[in-house]
């Protein structure tokens, strides 16, 4: 699918910390109607060609709706859709398609996302409230202030079916996933969109639990998802210690660090709570966490172990 459509950026404004949304309309024609789950493809101010859900109610006349999170350890798109655009601006887009739809099938729905992966199910959430289908949201963040949609979301009719989950203070409400699962209705279809170890963590206890895998649907949301295909190995040096330690490409640095003796604590294993944070003393991160600001990725001086990786050759780690 091309970059067919023109859209003229006709709202540009902070949504959360790291994130804008974004109101595009057409120019000069009406904008392809879309269903809850769909994306569009936009090329970004730097050329690069981003996927981003659309966010707006659906099936209702007005602007697409997209919420852009400025990714620290990418390649400039999301950075560009930041600090390139303006209002007024025009990008090439494609026509919506959507690779997440809601299910037909009837029955209540349960929707899991963490920080930005949360823009395809806020436009579900609108459907399933318009349907009159029964559902719960449960969404995980770092804080109120990073939180996408916040005050949308405790202001809609369906507020009372929406759980927050912000790590750390007193407001901690840590996900239980498997509580939330319990607690599903007989039939019900299973929605995740965030980084790759949410999405895990929620099919894994979907698994456990003896749900279908037909019931599970989930997106691993562009520019949040690490692709892992390209992951290669790289060595750990532990500071304190000296011992390097060899970190296969499909062990994370907690598994591997733990078979060779040296614990970190973790909690969620998913870069959503910060519990295994620790200090980076000299190489590149590749990170792939929900919990540490674009500014902090981008000075490479800690991470989280849990799901984050070499950029480099080698990490030296204050351990």
């Amino acid at each position: 699918m091309g970059l067919d459509l023109v859209v003229k950026v006709v709202r540009k404004r902070v949504e959360a910390e790291g994130i804008v949304l974004l109101d595009l309309e057409g120019d000069g024609a009406a904008l392809p109607a879309f269903t809850a789950g769909a994306h569009i493809d936009v090329k970004t101010p730097s050329g690069a060609v981003r996927q981003y859900s659309l966010c707006g109610p659906p099936g209702q006349p007005g602007p697409y709706q997209i919420a852009v999170l400025r990714e620290a350890s990418g390649r400039g798109g999301s950075a560009s859709m930041h600090d390139a655009l303006a209002e007024g601006d025009r990008l090439a887009v494609s026509a919506p398609r959507n690779h997440f739809a809601l299910s037909e099938a009837p029955g209540a729905s349960l929707l899991f996302a963490a920080g930005i992966g949360i823009t395809p199910l806020v436009a579900m959430a609108e459907a399933l409230h318009a349907q009159g289908r029964e559902f719960t949201l449960h969404y995980c963040a770092r804080s109120e202030a990073r939180t996408a949609f916040l005050h949308r979301l405790r202001e809609r009719p369906y507020a009372g079916r929406v759980r927050f989950h912000f790590d750390g203070g007193e407001a901690s409400r840590q996900l239980d996933i498997a509580a939330a699962l319990a607690a599903a209705p007989d039939g019900a279809q299973v929605y995740v969109c965030g980084p790759q170890p949410f999405i895990a963590a929620v099919r894994d206890g979907a698994a456990r639990a003896g749900w279908p895998a037909a019931r599970v649907h989930f997106e691993h949301f562009s520019g949040l998802a690490a692709d892992t295909s390209g992951d290669g190995s790289f060595d750990v040096v532990l500071s304190r210690s000296g011992r390097t330690v060899r970190i296969a490409p499909d062990v994370s640095i907690t598994q591997a660090l733990a078979a060779e003796g040296v614990a970190i604590d973790t909690s969620c294993e998913q870069g959503v709570c910060g519990t295994c944070l620790i200090r980076v003393l000299e190489g590149e991160v590749d990170h792939r966490d929900l919990y540490l600001t674009p500014e902090e990725q981008a000075s490479h001086t800690q991470m989280l172990p849990c799901c984050s990786r070499a950029a480099s050759a080698r990490l030296v780690l204050d351990l």
